[in-house]
């Protein structure tokens, strides 16, 4: 796409001398060309005259007049974005101006749709023909790092199972639908698959040809010019956010989730920095919204361990030669294929997701060693469910107060983190166990304390119902979250990383009281748990990023809870989340919108604005935060409309003062694009949204 500069698309933009009372902020209105107030149309300042680069965005209100608020002291760039609308030509503006802004309206709809979210160039996407389908193997298996032939698997032989499958495996890193990716044919797409090892075997997962087919079909759409559909503007308290970013990182950055405070007390690190994870260059990202400052600290490894992910190893105690197991991203192609960027991705310790807890350390999922079987701790190297099967990633914290790290060795795999209302630390991760690390019973000092500080319990369900565990559940464990109203452990295992692809996935439940395991299936259409929180209440939510859907499970409606995963369909209260659907398939089709959600997070404090409780999905396809309110079950669109290509995936929510409304609080993200050169500006940046009471308050 071409940038903001490059656009012949000039607006007039008028300067009019009214300086207001207070300093720190621009207001105005935007008008078109004809003279008429336009509504819901961003207005978006920056400035390159912070110590990091920094802007602000808002809505206009009904009759087009906006005010961008507290701004620090700088001059600002000021332009327009709108859906129906030209960009506007940026132009300097003063704190404390008033300004109207001339928008001139797109000259056609394919001109208009240069501004779309990728979700809306991906509803031209045609799903394969029926005919394409049925060809499956009932002993496929499949999975990121092993299995059979993952392209005849069941799932992949139902055509929503596949759609589920194509998004969550084309949407894993990066946008589909986004201009890089909008190629003219068959032939372009087959050669951008073999940029990165794990992108063709996706494709080869999913039935090369029939994907090239569809995919091809796309291209020539796309050449010929056929203009997606358009999304709405943004209206009602849609109009009221505003949203501040702060750059970080570079461009080879791949910032994977942030955090700004303790998820149990929202008030944690008020005002503090806000910490994030290069996943792909091993750094811990660090932003001063109050200094507007970015710093980068690199997270270590142990004993010299320097093997770039991709490249990595595993080995078992029988003494095997080692066989790959990374991940095969940029600069990691398929074998005999070149990359332009091989080697930016120096990932040793590929840091995943970070937590914060009470004292304000920030705690990392992390690699700190080889995969290897013979560097297991010691206690736990005896354990076949442990020593025979392979675990990525570990632990370790940050503590701002010393600036260094603390690594921490663990049995299991690990993923994501939560703690829980007893201090215990809970992790996903695994294919096979659920693990938990207990950081009262770990002096670091005292190595010997690790083995009492930490514990796992083997995935085995009661399958019959005689109150044997007598069922393993296989599979990679993404999310994880306890459930303070029970004590409950929850987890969700997506489909397709080493469980069958196009598959309905499942959430688990474990109980360490009993030590008993409990698994449940999302009923048709839903496909793919990914994210996994839970409600002030103690329901579990869950975003089904295969089924484009929003899925909230109750227990106890359950009238059985012991099974395999298909027990209880009547816990499960699944919505469709709003979007297109692929190019001729109904608003009810089963395989849901072009939007892909990565993950999800519960504000149980309101520290948005929108009420307790409200559930807020990553719109990963389509440039949005997606707030869902359980109380009237609508949703409502938060659009990140500049740069494109926002790809969010971990969020939290802070409350800075609890006295000053809606100043003192806001919803944390981060543009996790990978890579971060697909973004319409290759930077990735950490942000903020607020909501006013309307669209004019400061």
């Amino acid at each position: 796409m071409k940038t903001r500069i490059m656009r012949a698309w000039a607006v007039a933009l008028a300067f009019v001398a009214a300086p207001l009372q207070a300093d720190d902020y621009i207001s105005g209105r935007v008008v078109n060309d004809d003279g008429a107030a336009e509504a819901g149309v961003w207005v978006i300042a920056e400035t390159d005259q912070l110590p990091t680069p920094y802007r602000k965005i808002v809505v206009t209100a009904a009759d087009g007049r906006f005010v961008v608020p507290q701004l620090p002291a700088a001059d600002y760039q000021l332009w327009v974005r709108g859906y129906g609308l030209e960009d506007s030509t940026p132009r300097k503006i003063a704190r404390g101006a008033e300004v109207e802004l001339v928008a001139n309206r797109a000259g056609d709809a394919w001109s208009a749709a240069q501004v779309y979210p990728a979700s809306h160039w991906l509803a031209l996407f045609e799903l394969p023909p029926d005919d394409a389908f049925g060809h499956a193997t009932a002993d496929a298996g499949g999975g990121l790092f092993g299995g059979a032939d993952a392209a005849h698997a069941p799932g992949l032989e139902r055509p929503a199972g596949w759609a589920g499958q194509f998004k969550l495996d084309c949407v894993l890193c990066h946008q589909l639908g986004a201009a890089v990716t909008r190629l003219p044919g068959r032939d372009a797409f087959d050669h951008g698959f073999r940029k990165a090892a794990a992108m063709s075997y996706f494709a080869d997962s999913l039935g090369r040809d029939r994907l090239l087919d569809a995919l091809g079909a796309w291209g020539e759409r796309l050449a010929a010019e056929v203009p997606p559909p358009a999304p709405p503007r943004p209206r009602g308290v849609e109009r009221n956010v505003v949203i501040t970013q702060w750059a970080w990182g570079d461009r080879y950055t791949y910032a994977h989730d942030e955090i700004a405070t303790d998820k149990r007390d929202p008030t944690v690190n008020a005002n503090g920095p806000v910490y994030g994870v290069d996943l792909a260059n091993d750094y811990l990202l660090i932003v001063d919204p109050v200094a507007h400052t970015a710093e980068r600290v690199e997270v270590p490894t142990r004993d010299g361990f320097d093997t770039p992910w991709c490249e990595q190893t595993y080995r078992g105690r029988d003494g095997s030669e080692p066989a790959p197991f990374g991940f095969g991203s940029l600069g990691c192609p398929w074998p005999g294929f070149d990359s332009a960027h091989a080697g930016r991705y120096d990932n040793p310790a590929n840091p995943h997701n970070p937590m914060m807890d009470a004292a304000g350390r920030v705690w990392l999922t992390t690699q700190i060693r080889r995969q290897w079987a013979a560097d297991l701790p010691a206690f736990c190297r005896d354990d076949p469910v442990i020593a025979d099967h392979r675990h990525h990633r570990q632990l370790g914290y940050y503590d701002p107060g010393r600036a260094a790290f603390t690594l921490i060795d663990s049995c299991y795999g690990t993923h994501h983190l939560q703690f829980g209302a007893d201090g215990r630390l809970w992790t996903s991760g695994d294919d096979y166990v659920v693990g938990w690390l207990d950081p009262a019973k770990y002096d670091p000092d005292h190595p010997e304390t690790l083995a009492a500080a930490q514990g796992y319990s083997e995935v085995r369900v009661d399958s019959d119902g005689d109150g044997s565990a007598d069922r393993a559940i296989v599979g990679f464990h993404y999310g994880v979250i306890p459930n303070p109203v029970d004590g409950s452990a929850w987890s969700a295992i997506v489909p397709g990383v080493t469980s069958p692809p196009g598959e309905p996935g499942w959430i688990l439940r474990y109980d360490p009281a009993t030590d008993r395991h409990e698994a449940y299936a999302p009923p048709a259409p839903g496909m793919g748990p990914r994210g996994i929180d839970v409600d002030s209440a103690g329901h579990v939510w869950t975003a089904l990023g295969g089924s484009s859907q929003l899925a909230r499970f109750d227990r106890s409606k359950c009238k059985q809870t012991w099974g395999t995963g298909g027990q209880c369909p009547e816990g499960w209260t699944l919505w469709r989340t709003p979007g297109p659907g692929f190019r001729g398939r109904p608003d009810d089709a089963p395989e849901g919108s072009t939007d892909m959600h990565y993950y999800l997070w519960v504000d149980q404090f309101d520290t948005l604005g929108l009420g307790r409780d409200v559930v807020i999905v990553n719109g990963t396809n389509s440039d949005s935060l997606i707030a869902f309110d359980p109380r009237t079950e609508q949703f409502t669109t938060i659009r990140i409309p500049y740069p494109l290509n926002t790809y969010t995936r971990g969020l939290d929510g802070r409350i800075d003062d609890a006295e000053a409304g809606w100043k003192g609080r806001g919803l944390w993200f981060t543009n996790g694009l990978d890579p971060i050169l697909h973004s319409e500006l290759p930077r990735s940046y950490v942000g903020k949204i607020q909501l006013r009471p309307d669209p004019l308050a400061h």
